[in-house]
Order: C-alpha cells, then sequence, then structure tokens
C-alpha cells in the first residue's frame, strides 16, 4: 500500500507572498535564458556585477535568509568565499549549476513558509552596522526582505542583460 503525499493548497497571505516572490524569481531567471557560459560571466556595465553572479548571489542571500527564520542570527554567519567570489562565477560552477541551485533554494523556501507555524514568530537579528542594535523581524519581515532583494537584483540583471543583446524582461 503507497501513500500519496499531497502539498497543502495555500491560500491568503502566505500565497500572496509566495506568489509575488514567484513573479520576481521568474524576472530574474528571464534574464539569463539563452545566453552562453561566456556570456554570464561577462560584466556588460562599470559594475563587477554578472547574471551569473546575480543568481550565485541571490541563491545564497534567500537560502540564509530563509534559514534565519528558523535558526536566527546563527544562519547568517560566514560563507565559504570571500565577498567578490560570491558575487561571480568561479571556475568549476556553471550557470546551468546556479540556476539549478537556485531553484532548489526556491523549493526549499517555499516550502518553509507553508509549513512555519507563524508568519509573526520573530528571531534577534544578527550583530551588523547596518542593523538596528536588538532589533528582530518575524518571518513575515524576513520573507517581505527576499522579496524585495530578489526584486532589486532581478532589475540590476535586466539591465546587465539589455546592455548584453538588448533583451529586456519587460516591455
Amino acid at each position: 500500500m503507497t501513500t500519496a503525499q499531497t502539498t497543502p493548497i495555500l491560500t491568503g497571505e502566505r500565497a500572496d507572498l509566495l506568489q509575488t516572490l514567484a513573479k520576481h524569481r521568474g524576472f530574474l531567471l528571464f534574464t539569463v535564458q539563452n545566453i552562453t557560459e561566456e556570456q554570464a560571466r561577462l560584466r556588460t556595465t562599470v559594475s563587477e556585477l554578472t547574471l551569473g553572479g546575480l543568481i550565485k548571489h541571490v541563491a545564497e542571500v534567500e537560502e540564509k535568509w530563509a534559514r534565519f527564520m528558523v535558526d536566527g542570527p546563527a544562519a547568517m554567519a560566514g560563507g565559504g568565499e570571500d565577498w567578490a567570489n560570491g558575487h561571480r562565477l568561479v571556475d568549476g560552477q556553471t550557470l546551468a549549476d546556479q540556476v539549478a541551485r537556485y531553484q532548489e533554494v526556491a523549493r526549499k523556501t517555499d516550502e518553509l513558509v507553508a509549513s512555519l507555524p507563524d508568519l509573526d514568530a520573530s528571531q534577534p537579528l544578527p550583530e551588523a552596522p547596518w542593523f538596528e542594535q536588538g532589533a528582530r523581524w518575524s518571518a513575515r519581515r524576513v520573507l517581505l526582505h527576499i522579496i524585495a532583494e530578489t526584486s532589486q537584483h532581478a532589475g540590476h540583471a535586466d539591465i546587465i542583460r539589455e546592455a548584453l543583446d538588448g533583451q529586456k524582461s519587460m516591455g
């Protein structure tokens, strides 16, 4: 006898938040459709940002913030790479691998948001000069932050892609 596993259908606030996040993830991923590995590494503006590097960075940041919702500030500690390498593809990394990683991070974040008992549950922010001392963020606020970060970086990627070959995400 087998048991079918079902995914709960979300409604209300959680559905709205995840639908908004999915929309902005889609804009970001649209910017890397049909590009080569060389193009994924190409700087098309004076910025250091590249399309491949943005996908890599957004996946890492979303993963950390999702863990923060459960584990608090310890989830934000460290990372394997220095700041610059966290924003670009390095030897052995491919765009396809980073897109797959981002899609997996997105899936896990969506599952987490669907399963959290309370979006009001909060964690203390890590100590950092850019965070208010002693501040706490609810899971809801963290999710809104992930949406904002994704949207901002989708805009960066759109500019880089438009400079690369004229493709636009919208319009």
